[in-house]
């Protein structure tokens, strides 16, 4: 249990939040946080669920569950973790395990046929790196149009506006990789 206050701070500072602001968004005070961080006292089941839903993970990241994870370090195909579909029909999975520490989050992105990325990546920062696996994407970074062919890759910064769709008559299939994690 005395873990926990360091997940949350490495968390924490690994998305480049001050301990007033995921304070402020979690609705408690500074000093409150500032105690479980360093586990002079532990945060109740709804403060920590808070916690863990402002630092963009789950509370079983906070509490360890995974930890022993991080002595595997392969994900093997049964393993990917579905994320999330939009309403277009694009789908997200997990390439990675969970892990607080982890410097990146990897992702296959399975674009349906005239799908694209919205909904997905909104309030990203940092640099993202993507591999065409297969289709086509064309993607739309800053106001230019960029089309991927198998085996082409595209980097940019999160913050640039972008938006990428499937340009190919079937699927597509895209890695996205970004670092600092945050989806």
């Amino acid at each position: 249990m005395n873990r926990i206050g360091e997940r949350i701070r490495k968390k924490r500072e690994l998305l480049n939040l001050h301990l007033n602001e995921l304070a402020g968004k979690v609705g408690v005070s500074s000093s409150a946080l500032s105690q479980i961080e360093k586990s002079k006292s532990f945060p109740s089941i709804l403060t920590l669920k808070s916690i863990a839903e402002n630092l963009h993970t789950t509370v079983g990241e906070l509490i360890g569950e995974n930890e022993s994870l991080v002595n595997n370090p392969v994900v093997s195909r049964k393993d990917i973790k579905y994320i999330d579909q939009n309403q277009s029909g694009t789908m997200i999975y997990l390439l990675s395990h969970h892990d607080a520490n982890k410097q990146m989050d990897t992702y296959l992105v399975r674009f349906a046929r005239t799908s694209g990325i919205e909904g997905f990546f909104t309030n990203s920062y940092g640099q993202v790196f993507c591999h065409l696996l297969s289709g086509e994407v064309r993607f739309d970074l800053d106001g230019k149009s960029y089309v991927l062919k198998p085996g082409d890759n595209i980097y940019f910064n999160a913050k640039t506006p972008h938006d990428a769709i499937n340009s190919h008559s079937g699927i597509s299939e895209l890695l996205w990789i970004q670092s600092p994690p945050n989806f």
